[in-house]
């Protein structure tokens, strides 16, 4: 009985194998970078199985050619002027896995003027009626 208990729990004392990053990928979530704000820079791990798993500041060494990372965010500075941002991203647990991109900042700036609920309403009312229907 006691073999049978031993050999029960063996298989406990060994470490589960973690799965392998073959490669990293940057995945954003915009095609510019915003000034006087963060901007999240996405990075994401393919492992040996073939999923993808999310990487932050714990698992990137992140390096920016222009303003300052604060863990996978990018602060860039409102009075910024020039074009695009060149973006390392490096595995820390295997350096030679690293992915170099540039990203552009955006040009125009955001409209503080966005329609109330009732001009959304008002306008689709109006585009509705001089619409004809078929």
């Amino acid at each position: 009985m006691k073999i049978f208990i031993s050999l029960l729990f063996f298989p406990i004392c060994f470490p589960a194998q973690a799965q392998k990053i073959e490669s990293i990928y940057a995945n954003l979530y915009t095609d510019s970078l915003k000034r006087g704000t963060y901007n999240y820079i996405n990075i994401d791990g393919k492992l040996a199985n073939g999923s993808y798993l999310p990487l932050d500041s714990t698992d990137i060494k992140f390096q920016a050619s222009d303003g300052t990372f604060h863990g996978n965010e990018l602060f860039i500075p409102a009075n910024f002027k020039k074009e695009c941002v060149h973006i390392k991203a490096t595995l820390k647990t295997n350096p030679a896995l690293c992915k170099e991109f540039t990203i552009f900042i955006k040009k125009s700036e955001d409209s503080d003027n966005l329609k109330s609920e009732d001009e959304l309403m008002d306008e689709m009312r109006r585009n509705s009626k001089s619409s004809p229907k078929k």
